[in-house]
């Protein structure tokens, strides 16, 4: 898995702390992306698991600490990705307890929706 991460993480472009508790940030997934193997050999597609990976990284990269998915509240998902579409997020953090939060993402590309995901995440030490 860890592989994968670092692969999401560079993928990352544009990061940004708007204001306080709002990130964004761009992704761009190029054809040889490790996620889009296996996943669909004619039309590679990118899996879920990875835009929920590139919004918890995205957390990650604000707090300096490592940051472990809890549960899914929400995850939607209405249109594909496919390789070289830079795609942008917009993810909102609300404090739970502590070391627990709540994270609602929403994920576009050229303004159209493409996930939209509420997740509770753990922050480690």
């Amino acid at each position: 898995m860890s592989k994968l991460r670092n692969e999401i993480k560079s993928c990352m472009r544009n990061f940004v702390n708007k204001e306080q508790g709002i990130l964004n940030a761009q992704y761009c997934f190029g054809q040889d992306f490790i996620g889009f193997k296996g996943h669909f050999t004619e039309k590679p597609i990118l899996p879920g698991v990875c835009i929920i990976q590139a919004a918890i990284l995205m957390l990650e990269e604000i707090k300096q600490k490592p940051v472990r998915l809890k549960e899914i509240i929400l995850a939607k998902f209405f249109a594909p990705v496919t390789a070289n579409e830079e795609i942008d997020f917009t993810l909102k953090e609300s404090e739970v307890l502590d070391c627990e939060e709540e994270i609602e993402s929403l994920v576009s590309f050229k303004g159209k929706k493409i996930a939209q995901l509420k997740l509770r995440v753990i922050f480690e030490d």
